[in-house]
């Protein structure tokens, strides 16, 4: 079965636009004058914070495709008023994988642990999550809605019941093979961010095991969340206008983290 979201590929395009470009003056996502860690129980988690002050916001990154560079220049606006912290989700980049099998309920604990250590006199925060993070940001503001003041959440479905009838009956798997001939720059740039780049084919084939569950988010869980909620979501086809929506998308989740104002 697909993925239930278009919002992959579309990122893919995105990012793979970034790899081509000149090289930016902040390598987001491995920039060593940011990077910090968190351990748990089983692994190392990276996050690199940027910015001083402010109502500090917390920005998880999309899956597969996605990592922490895809917020680049959403951090560096927002972290020109706001502490900014940006997430590795575990397994990506410079984040270890551990022992534990993969799940968005796994990735919000472990955000949530990350928050707390970070900021240790129980100060909520913003946060926003693209497709994979964003699914993970319905699951943390629902169980840890001390840690969350404000959730935006950009293309984050709550499950695969959710995909069309063609992507469901569809046998096609986001394999690491048909993403090397889909994006191969981007493989290589996402295979360079990794602190064990051998990883990566395991990595994706553990992601999709885990979205081959039909639920990601229960109703009770979306139902359960106190912070005021900017869910962003759309139907863009693929085509060489898709990576426009993305801008307006990041100017107005922005507008709602700084002022609530959606």
């Amino acid at each position: 079965m697909r993925k239930p979201f278009t919002l992959l590929l579309i990122l893919a395009l995105w990012t793979t636009a970034l790899a081509q470009a000149p090289e930016q003056e902040v390598r987001y996502g491995t920039n060593d004058q940011a990077e910090h860690y968190v351990k748990t129980q089983d692994a190392k988690l990276y996050y690199e914070r940027y910015g001083e002050g402010g109502q500090p916001v917390v920005f998880l990154h999309g899956g597969e495709y996605g990592y922490i560079d895809e917020f680049a220049e959403v951090i560096r606006q927002a972290s020109k008023q706001r502490t900014v912290i940006a997430i590795a989700t575990g397994g990506y980049g410079r984040s270890d994988r551990g022992t534990r099998p993969l799940s968005h309920r796994q990735f919000a604990e472990d955000t949530a642990l990350v928050t707390k250590d970070i900021f240790k006199s129980g100060e909520k925060v913003d946060v926003m999550g693209f497709s994979e993070g964003a699914i993970t940001s319905y699951i943390l503001a629902s169980s840890h809605p001390e840690l969350v003041r404000r959730l935006v959440a950009i293309g984050g479905p709550l499950g695969a019941y959710g995909a069309s009838i063609e992507d469901l009956e569809s046998d096609e798997q986001l394999t690491p093979e048909l993403m090397q001939q889909q994006v191969p720059g981007l493989v290589a740039r996402r295979k360079k961010q990794m602190i064990n780049p051998e990883q990566w084919d395991q990595l994706i084939r553990d992601l999709n095991a885990m979205y081959d569950r039909m639920v990601y988010v229960k109703q009770a869980e979306i139902r359960a969340i106190q912070a005021p909620t900017l869910i962003m979501a759309g139907d863009t086809r693929l085509n060489s206008s898709a990576r426009k929506p993305e801008k307006r998308c990041s100017r107005r989740s922005i507008r709602f983290l700084l002022t609530g104002v959606r």
